[in-house]
């Protein structure tokens, strides 16, 4: 990035879900999930056009209303400039709904039952190349459009969802500097052997097409290393965080995503999430556990519930003196896997419901519903949260509730999350396929000392507060500007 003008011309941003969605009647919504929060954040943090997929029917009509072409939006959470782009229907299908998910989001979160799944035949294969690889080249035509004529520009690409893309914009634009953040797991070089070998390789090669390739985790980031090393020909310097790709240097670097604490501070405190914390006061019994998930296989809420299950049968003195409320929003019900899942999650619940309840106490509270401030009053409320995802690429829910809640309340968090590596210390830490382990861990939090209780969460306030998005940001751009001015790297963070 040698060339001045690269500091006053916007960031592109691109990624598959935009800002905000679109109904057919003109009227959008800010956008849900951990990706568009992240990128809120940078949107509002630079002046930069945000690339996406008109996902749905309501915004296919704004992009051809626009030519394609960018234009504002204003809402409650800022200002963007954003560009819709149009695949065709059939392909996009392919590339979300058999290549994105399940197929990436299976092998990252280590999900497939390898015994039976996935069995990948000529239309795996097709949906890719017509499906997958048409989509990301579809935005990427918007990407180079949309940095024609500029000195040195800057795309900051997001997540799994675009592997591809980065090759089609290096090929138009050899002078581009890539960043390519990636929002879920890496996982190790086994679970990518479920490819196809071209296929991975066309990933790889597309990842490896940036400048720099950035996770959540250290842990992640040392797995794509090995991944490069043992899957690609390519050589990997894994001290200094490089992968050297022909007579470039791919800069790999962990960027642990924080939470935006005063927006949360201010849901908190709004008179919509006082109406649900006082109904919640009413009805508690003396101790709550709380979950707020997507009902994502990922999420392991079955065995958080059957570790539950064994708590009550192992300490029957806690009956009818704690509710385990579970607000679940359902996720990917397209996907004949988490239709499965779900229905799995509510006989569960029944059963433990018949099993431990009376007639005036039901163990299990299930809420399959997406309301941010009922969700917060709940934060504000919980003795104890229980965090137990199989893997997570960070797990915003863990850092929201601590920041928020009033009664000292006591996180159990798995392992495997990507927030494990900064709020381990102060929570009970279990492994997430150890029912055992979580079930003797609720007993634990549940009759931990006053005095315990307030450290840990102490120190989990101070961990969730110490960086705000403004940082990770920074972070980023610290290393886009680095690296474009050639500087030479140290040890990898």
């Amino acid at each position: 990035m040698a060339g001045g003008s690269s500091s006053q011309a916007p960031l592109v941003l691109v990624s598959n879900r935009g800002p905000v969605t679109f109904d057919v009647d003109g009227s959008f919504a800010r956008g849900g999930g951990g990706l568009v929060t992240a990128l809120t954040g940078l949107a509002t943090h630079r002046d930069a056009v945000w690339i996406a997929s008109a996902m749905t029917a309501g915004a296919v009509r704004p992009s051809h209303e626009r030519g394609g072409r960018a234009f504002r939006i204003d809402t409650a959470g800022g200002e963007f400039h954003v560009r819709l782009v149009v695949s065709d229907a059939e392909a996009y299908d392919r590339f979300y709904n058999v290549v994105a998910n399940p197929m990436l989001w299976f092998i990252q979160h280590y999900l497939w039952d390898l015994s039976n799944a996935p069995d990948i035949r000529e239309s795996e294969v097709q949906a890719f190349e017509q499906g997958y690889k048409a989509v990301n080249a579809d935005l990427a035509r918007a990407v180079v459009e949309q940095i024609e004529g500029q000195d040195d520009p800057v795309v900051m690409v997001h997540d799994y969802h675009l592997y591809t893309l980065p090759t089609v914009v290096r090929a138009a634009r050899p002078d581009v500097f890539l960043h390519h953040f990636i929002h879920i797991p890496w996982t190790q070089p086994d679970a990518w052997r479920v490819l196809p070998k071209r296929v991975r390789e066309e990933i790889f090669d597309g990842v490896l097409a940036n400048d720099i390739v950035g996770f959540h985790t250290r842990a992640y980031r040392w797995n794509f290393l090995q991944c490069c090393r043992d899957l690609t020909d390519y050589e990997v310097d894994f001290e200094r965080g490089v992968v050297h790709v022909g007579g470039r240097e791919v800069w790999v670097r962990a960027y642990p995503l924080p939470i935006d604490y005063e927006a949360t501070r201010r849901v908190a405190a709004s008179e919509r999430t006082a109406h649900f914390e006082a109904e919640l006061k009413r009805r508690r019994r003396e101790h709550i556990i709380l979950r707020v998930d997507r009902a994502d296989l990922s999420k392991n809420v079955l065995r958080g519930f059957t570790a539950f299950d064994q708590f009550l049968e192992e300490h029957p003195e806690f009956c009818e003196h704690v509710t385990f409320i579970a607000q679940l929003m359902p996720s990917r019900m397209d996907v004949a896997e988490y239709q499965e899942y779900l229905e799995r999650i509510e006989a569960l619940v029944a059963i433990v419901n018949h099993r431990h309840g009376t007639p005036d106490w039901m163990p299990i509270q299930l809420k399959l519903r997406d309301d941010l401030e009922e969700a917060v009053a709940a934060y504000k409320q919980y003795d104890v949260m229980l965090v137990n995802a199989m893997f997570d690429g960070m797990n915003l829910v863990a850092k929201e509730g601590p920041l928020v809640n009033e009664r000292d309340g006591v996180s159990i968090l798995s392992e495997n999350t990507g927030a494990h590596e900064e709020l381990g210390e102060w929570a009970l830490s279990v492994n997430p396929f150890d029912i055992k382990e979580t079930a003797d861990s609720i007993y634990r939090a549940l009759t931990m000392s006053a005095a315990e209780r307030t450290r840990r969460a102490r120190g989990l306030k101070a961990a969730v507060t110490a960086r705000d998005p403004g940082d990770w940001i920074d972070e980023q751009l610290a290393d886009i500007r680095a690296k474009g001015a050639g500087s030479a790297v140290g040890p990898a963070r």
